[in-house]
């Protein structure tokens, strides 16, 4: 049975999980990158952060900056990333996910997956996904393909809200 595959097997480290995925994307044809947990589709960079922590003021940092050095054999060259999945092994702090949840700007390019519950023996990764990403969503049936794992949104519009986030967002906790 699909979801006892995370108690009879260990969930690998954060790092682990996303070099599989990145197999994953591999085997899709889709372009990634051996030392970074990049994938190129059509010219747009989606970038999967592994992260154990991070401050609130870093995440807007790094996320409004959107340029990374990507390697080229020996040297490196600056490329706009497109998209960004912050992937967390502990809960990440309240105040970043309501920041990207308030956010419609950060929200398109931004996502974020709370693994900690897996961690804990639970089937449920905790996730802020309001994307047109295609790797994301990959990245999702991944966790429920591989490992049982599903996905539980935050917050998703429904088809006819638009996402201006000016409507009320689901209360939710992480953690």
């Amino acid at each position: 049975m699909m979801i006892r595959m995370v108690y009879d097997q260990k969930f690998p480290k954060v790092w682990q999980l996303l070099e599989r995925f990145r197999e994953n994307c591999n085997s899709k044809g889709w372009k990634t990158s051996d030392d970074e947990n990049l994938v190129k589709i059509e010219n747009k960079y989606h970038n999967l952060i592994e992260t154990y922590a991070t401050h609130l003021s870093t995440f807007k940092r790094i996320a409004a900056s959107k340029r990374r050095a990507v390697r080229e054999g020996q040297s490196y060259r600056p490329v706009k990333i497109s998209y960004m999945a912050w992937v967390f092994q502990k809960p990440p702090p309240q105040q970043l996910v309501e920041t990207l949840m308030k956010n419609s700007e950060l929200s398109k390019s931004n996502a974020l997956y709370d693994l900690s519950n897996i961690y804990q023996g639970k089937t449920v990764c905790v996730g802020v996904n309001l994307t047109d990403s295609p790797v994301f969503r990959l990245f999702e049936e991944f966790l429920k393909e591989t490992f049982g794992v599903e996905t539980k949104h935050l917050y998703r519009p429904t088809p006819t809200e638009p996402k201006t986030f000016k409507s009320k967002l689901q209360k939710a906790s992480i953690g």
